[in-house]
């Protein structure tokens, strides 16, 4: 949203494509929404309220659901990142895709996750 050129945005064209597939339960659902409707990233992307809402529903719509079996709390300090190990773990990931590594830490790796940075992923598809 923020950087229309990036690598998240390449990865999110990818998504939409079909060359890879995004996870999404409902709690990480609406955490991404609480997120991308903030000011500070309305505003830096340039976008209104109902952009923000246009292209949350397009990302959303583009995941595939996962539904939550099993709650993996608490192994990380932010709640809001337990969200995304927890749709990971639950729809069978293989890696999340993330700026935060410093959040994540090993976590992943007990999961049989991988942790990237989104550029990370790219070059794995020009592989």
């Amino acid at each position: 949203m923020r950087s229309p050129m990036g690598a998240s945005a390449e990865l999110l064209k990818s998504a939409r494509r079909g060359e890879i597939v995004l996870l999404a339960n409902v709690a990480l659902a609406l955490e991404y929404e609480a997120i991308c409707l903030l000011a500070e990233h309305r505003l830096a992307a340039g976008l209104d309220l109902d952009e923000v809402g246009t292209f949350v529903d397009a990302v959303i719509a583009m995941a595939q659901p996962v539904e939550t079996h099993f709650l993996w709390r608490p192994h990380l300090r932010d709640p809001a990142d337990e969200l995304v190990l927890e749709a990971a773990v639950n729809g069978h990931a293989d890696a999340i895709v993330t700026f935060n590594h410093r959040d994540f830490g090993a976590v992943p790796s007990r999961f049989g996750l991988e942790l990237l940075l989104p550029v990370d992923v790219l070059r794995k598809m020009q592989r």
